[in-house]
């Protein structure tokens, strides 16, 4: 364990302060052949790797934590880790005067990741490990530095979706109340077209709110990796035949809309309700920000890496004629909270699309279509009933 972190950045002049008699300034690179797996370089670690020997004097200072910290490596050796890195926490405590990790506790063995602040003020994400003796003493301190960023961004990230979930929610739930209000207070008042046309306007909001509350639920499984695709057989042409049908049940012009089947079709074992709500999530977002035909084109395609027994996979294109979508915009048009310039909805939908999609281990991409207007074309594999 002694010999495990080495790093080419330790390599300045010797410094027999420690007290086993090692130079404390040198890697404890072992001589002659090294085994395979035996000895990890600190400098070719992606996070910033510190060890402080028994008394706290630093012994490695890799490129990460140079890097992280704006300091020469070559110039730490040797010095006291708390003189390097006076680590403060969100109440600008001294970090190492309250963990006291030299005499604390000998049955701790490591701190767990967190926020700490460098004199600075720049935040840095540190952890602490201990290498101890027989006795329990401290022989090392391995502390490992993460930069802040990814976790700021995160945390924008998640900020922001709370604030389009809060507005989005707003809206509807404040309809909702109110008509809720009105009718309990003054039902009397009101004829029954006025009432149902309220109870009607309560049942479409309500509707609005389950289906922001869908997305979200899907958002998250997308995001943790959770998302579940329970196959059957389903035939794409007649599930593109029941979304058309939809929107023309619900008012829209029947010749707003067309479907093309072309080629002989291998059998698709997909999970049926996602794949209705990739189209149904394609078609809306062509009607909201397109324009003209609708057109919906299934045909036999072939994945860059093809299924093993040669199944297959099949195409499905929702294309619109409208001004389409530039070349670069197109890159950004299935990150979260993307909307056209047409305002409206989350933003969460095509986001969505492309999870479900690459779920069922399908791609997805946007382009021109043939005739003008933006295509969205995915392709998913045909599939097995094991799947």
């Amino acid at each position: 364990m002694d010999e495990l972190i080495a790093s080419g950045a330790t390599s300045p002049t010797p410094n027999r302060d420690s007290t086993d008699g090692r130079d404390a300034g040198s890697s404890p690179v072992p001589e002659g052949p090294v085994p395979i797996g035996s000895l990890i370089f600190a400098d070719e670690l992606p996070d910033g790797v510190v060890v402080a020997d028994e008394v706290g004097r630093i012994v490695v200072f890799n490129r990460a934590a140079a890097r992280l910290t704006g300091l020469d490596p070559a110039e730490m050796i040797g010095k006291f880790v708390f003189d390097v890195l006076p680590l403060h926490d969100d109440d600008d405590r001294d970090w190492w005067v309250y963990a006291d990790p030299y005499h604390g506790l000998p049955t701790r063995t490591r701190h767990p990741e967190r926020s700490l602040y460098q004199a600075d003020g720049t935040e840095i994400l540190v952890s602490i490990g201990y290498v101890r003796g027989r006795a329990r003493e401290v022989r090392r301190l391995v502390i490992t530095l993460r930069g802040a960023q990814q976790r700021e961004r995160l945390e924008r990230s998640r900020a922001e979706l709370v604030s389009t979930v809060a507005h989005e929610l707003r809206s509807p739930l404040t309809s909702v109340k109110g008509f809720t209000a009105t009718l309990l207070n003054k039902w009397g008042r009101f004829t029954d077209d006025q009432k149902r046309v309220m109870l009607e306007t309560v049942n479409a909001d309500a509707d609005r709110v389950t289906r922001l509350i869908t997305e979200l639920l899907d958002v998250s499984r997308i995001e943790s990796g959770r998302m579940e695709v329970h196959r059957q057989l389903v035939d794409l042409p007649d599930r593109a035949r029941r979304i058309i049908a939809g929107r023309v049940a619900a008012g829209e012009a029947e010749d707003r809309f067309q479907l093309e089947v072309y080629g002989d079709l291998p059998e698709t074992w997909l999970d049926a309700d996602k794949i209705d709500q990739i189209l149904a999530n394609l078609v809306e977002n062509a009607v909201r920000h397109g324009a003209g035909i609708v057109t919906i084109v299934v045909e036999p395609a072939r994945m860059d890496c093809e299924a093993a027994d040669g199944s297959g996979a099949v195409a499905v294109s929702v294309r619109d004629q409208g001004e389409g979508i530039s070349p670069e915009v197109a890159p950004r048009v299935f990150r979260r909270f993307w909307r056209g310039k047409r305002r409206g909805g989350t933003g969460l939908g095509l986001y969505i699309v492309k999870g479900l999609v690459e779920a069922h281990g399908g791609t997805i991409g946007v382009r021109r279509a043939p005739g003008g207007g933006a295509e969205f074309r995915f392709i998913v594999p045909a599939g097995t009933i094991a799947g």
